[in-house]
């Protein structure tokens, strides 16, 4: 044991020279020296920290053995394995749709008649509501009479015409006179469709905002008579940075949460824009949201995640368990194949990561599926040091 000793205290007192002269060698350089220099100082030093990190590990576990010491670290491990792992950008939008709209009247008059009442679903072309027609109605009963006439009194003037009875002026006269009736009808007949009021889509009537019997006039705001919205065919717009550009496209997974409603839908992707806003350097992307139970409303807060990244054959490890050297380089440490005292010998291995999601990172390179990395007791385990590990 005592040359053992008398190393440590000959490297000490070696390591306190050095250390001096090291110490007046930085500060000249900080004063004087080049930023090159600076850098290449900096790198010399984190290889020597590396050099004695692995130095004192070895010294740690010759000092344990001569010294009988069997106190190791103790640590967990968990085994790299092959994952399918899908990275996801968080945004925050909207819920909109493109069929919420106010329905104003044609033309002004004594709503006659409400057909329907707020939160019914009506479809397409359905009656809503009617304004009185100031009699309209009684000229056009009157004008399909004489449509009626005219129509008959041509016929019978066509046959007529046909067998080379009567006269050419006889027949045009009352294929003219039945021409206008009836164009008078269709005209009479589309002006009176002006005083009903019918749904221009499929949806839910949100507000009827005139009462029965008030008068009603086409116009800007406050002539509105009925909101209708279509809850079946909404969507959420996000702008996202130019830096997605290339990732997220047309058909991508997408998961929507609404806080409001703590809920969570599955969708896509349904449109992305071809326009880069220059003021902020993003680009819309449009995300269809289902709604089958009819709880998403517009404008509804969502949270929208987005994925960008998709990697079938990932290795994924707690972000918990990384560290970084000096040099700013990133770490793990793996563990050897255990001996029946499940004691192993701890590698410190460098890394490169990829994508991060929630508490997890991606590893590219510096660990392969099925070695066994430490997961606690990382922090206090060195490089080449023995350490047990707990089952």
């Amino acid at each position: 044991m005592k040359p053992i000793l008398t190393l440590l205290t000959l490297v000490a007192v070696l390591m306190t020279a050095c250390g001096d002269k090291n110490q007046e060698s930085i500060q000249d350089l900080v004063s004087n020296g080049s930023l090159e220099d600076i850098r290449a100082k900096k790198k010399e030093l984190a290889d020597d920290q590396r050099m004695l990190e692995h130095d004192i590990a070895a010294l740690d576990s010759v000092i344990g053995a001569k010294s009988g010491n069997k106190k190791l670290p103790l640590v967990t491990t968990i085994e790299a394995s092959v994952q399918n792992f899908a990275h996801y950008i968080e945004l925050q939008g909207g819920v909109s749709t493109k069929q919420n709209v106010l329905i104003y009247p044609e033309v002004p008059g004594r709503l006659l008649r409400v057909h329907v009442k707020e939160g019914q679903r009506v479809s397409k072309g359905q009656l809503l509501g009617t304004i009185d027609n100031g009699g309209l109605s009684s000229q056009l009963q009157q004008m399909k009479t004489q449509l009626a006439l005219a129509k008959t009194t041509f016929e019978r003037q066509e046959r007529l015409w046909t067998q080379k009875i009567g006269t050419e002026i006889q027949y045009l006269q009352s294929k003219a006179t039945y021409e206008s009736q009836e164009n008078s009808v269709n005209q009479l007949q589309s002006q009176l469709n002006k005083y009903t009021i019918n749904a221009p889509f499929s949806g839910i009537i949100d507000d009827v905002i005139k009462d029965q019997g008030n008068v009603v006039a086409p116009g800007g705001q406050g002539s509105e008579v009925f909101r209708i919205v279509n809850l079946s065919n909404m969507y959420i717009e996000v702008n996202v940075p130019e830096s997605y550009i290339a990732d997220i496209t047309e058909g991508k997974d997408v998961k929507v949460y609404f806080p409001a409603l703590n809920e969570t839908i599955k969708s896509k992707v349904r449109q992305t824009g071809n326009f880069i806003n220059p003021n902020n350097r993003s680009f819309t992307v449009q995300v269809a949201v289902p709604n089958a139970s009819g709880r998403i409303k517009p404008n509804l807060t969502a949270k929208v995640q987005i994925n960008d990244y998709r990697n079938e054959q990932a290795i994924l490890i707690p972000q918990s368990i990384i560290s970084e050297n000096a040099a700013g380089e990133q770490y793990a440490f793996v563990v050897s194949k255990a001996n029946a005292e499940n004691i192993a010998t701890a590698s410190k291995s460098i890394i490169t990561t990829g994508k991060t999601q929630g508490d997890f990172v991606e590893v590219l390179s510096g660990i392969g599926s099925g070695q066994q990395i430490i997961q606690e007791g990382a922090r206090s385990v060195k490089d080449g040091q023995q350490v047990k590990i707990l089952m």
